[in-house]
């Protein structure tokens, strides 16, 4: 007799753990679940890629300091000044100058140019 309770209390316990597995398992498949698991997903997404951006940030900081130490530009706080921009008429002096024969003077581009 001892041995029939024994049996049937273990099958009663298995088939309740079964059937609360059963059930959380299609609460996560209801649609309300899944969309708020794609949330938390998204969410931790873009934590990692905010990490990772930061992590990148500081390297390249790392790697600034690494090579302006190799190349001895440390302490050039100093603002560079940038060459003045080139007016119009000097990029129009690469043109070739030709003469025309049977024309006197000079003339304008041969259209013949390397640019």
């Amino acid at each position: 007799m001892f041995r029939r309770a024994f049996w049937f209390t273990t099958g009663a316990a298995a088939g309740v753990w079964a059937t609360n597995k059963v059930h959380r398992k299609l609460r996560k498949l209801q649609p309300d679940s899944l969309a708020a698991q794609a949330a938390d997903k998204a969410v931790e997404t873009g934590h990692r890629l905010r990490q990772f951006a930061l992590d990148v940030r500081a390297g390249m900081a790392d790697r600034e300091e690494q090579l302006n130490d190799a190349l001895g530009l440390r302490g050039t706080s100093e603002a560079v000044e940038l060459p003045a921009p080139r007016s119009h008429a000097a990029h129009e002096s690469h043109h070739r100058i030709t003469r025309t024969p049977g024309r006197p003077g000079l003339t304008g581009p041969t259209g013949n140019e390397d640019h």
